[in-house]
C-alpha cells in the first residue's frame, strides 16, 4: 500500500463530489500488451522498477476478440522475471473459467473474467477466489453499469473497458464516464474501479473524476524513456481528481 496515495476523507456535497468516506488508494498498472515483443524480460523489469502497482495482462482467445495474444505462460514468465511483481491477468475469453486453473498455477493473483462472456460468472468468481486469487468483472464498453451490479456482493474489483477490447492504442471512449459514476455510486465501500483503454494524463484525470481509482496504461507508459516518472505524475495527476465529478 502506499500512504502517501489515498488521503484520509474525500469532502462531499449534496448534488456535486461523491459521498465516499474514504478515499481509495490509485494504482497504476503498466499493460504488457504494448511492450517490445522482442525485449519482453527487460519490458517486465522495466516495468516492476517503474513504482508501479502491478502489471497488466491481457490474453485474448480470437474469439472474444478479434485478436490472439499470450498463453498462461506470459505469466510463469513475469513471475521468474520479477517474482515481487503484482501479476494482474485479463481474461478477454468466451470461455475464460476454463482457463483458471491454468493461470492459477502460472502465477496469476488477480483474474479478471467479462459479464459478457459465455459462462457462470457467479461460479467463475468463486472458482477463483477458492484459488486464493482475487477476482474481478470486466464490462465492455456498450455494456451497461447495471451488468455488474449482481456481482458487487462477490468481489472487490471492477474493470470498465475504455476502448473496445482487442487490441491496444484506441482513443479513450469519454461515453464511458457516466457508467464509472453509476458503479462508483452503487459499489460497496472499498470496491476498486479500473479503466483500461486509451489511458494517458488527460483521460486518467477523466476517469478518475468520475471515480476510477485504478488505471491501466499501455501504450503511454511503454513508449516514456522514463517510465518511472510517468507513474509518478499519473499517479499524483488521478490522487489530485480522485472523486470531484457526480
Amino acid at each position: 500500500m502506499r500512504p502517501e496515495a489515498a488521503g484520509d476523507f474525500c469532502a462531499c456535497y449534496a448534488g456535486g463530489f461523491f459521498l465516499y468516506s474514504l478515499r481509495m488508494e490509485i494504482k497504476i498498472l503498466p499493460s504488457l500488451l504494448a511492450a517490445d515483443l522482442a525485449r519482453l524480460g527487460e519490458e517486465i523489469s522495466r516495468a516492476a522498477d517503474s513504482g508501479a502497482d502491478a502489471l497488466h495482462l491481457d490474453i485474448m482467445d480470437a474469439h472474444f476478440v478479434p485478436n490472439l495474444s499470450y498463453s498462461p505462460e506470459i505469466s510463469a514468465l513475469s513471475r521468474r522475471v520479477a517474482p515481487g511483481f503484482f501479476r494482474h491477468v485479463h481474461l478477454m475469453m468466451t470461455r475464460p473459467d476454463l482457463y483458471i486453473d491454468a493461470f492459477a498455477e502460472a502465477g496469476a493473483q488477480t483474474i479478471q473474467i467479462h459479464a459478457e462472456s459465455d459462462m457462470d460468472v457467479h461460479a467463475a468468481l468463486a472458482a477463483i477466489e477458492a484459488r486464493g486469487i482475487k477476482s474481478a468483472v470486466a464490462v465492455n464498453p456498450e455494456t451497461p453499469a447495471s451488468a455488474v451490479f449482481p456481482y458487487l456482493g462477490e468481489t472487490s474489483e471492477i474493470l470498465v473497458m475504455t476502448v473496445h477490447p482487442g487490441r491496444g492504442g484506441q482513443k479513450f471512449i469519454e461515453e464511458c464516464l457516466p457508467k464509472i459514476s453509476a458503479i462508483r455510486r452503487a459499489a460497496p465501500e472499498g470496491t476498486s474501479i479500473m479503466v483500461d483503454g486509451g489511458v494517458n494524463r488527460e483521460t486518467a484525470a477523466l476517469a478518475a473524476r468520475a471515480g476510477a481509482d485504478a488505471f491501466v496504461a499501455g501504450s503511454y507508459l511503454f513508449k516514456q524513456q522514463d517510465m518511472r516518472a510517468a507513474v509518478a505524475d499519473l499517479r499524483e495527476t488521478c490522487r489530485k481528481e480522485y472523486g470531484t465529478d457526480a
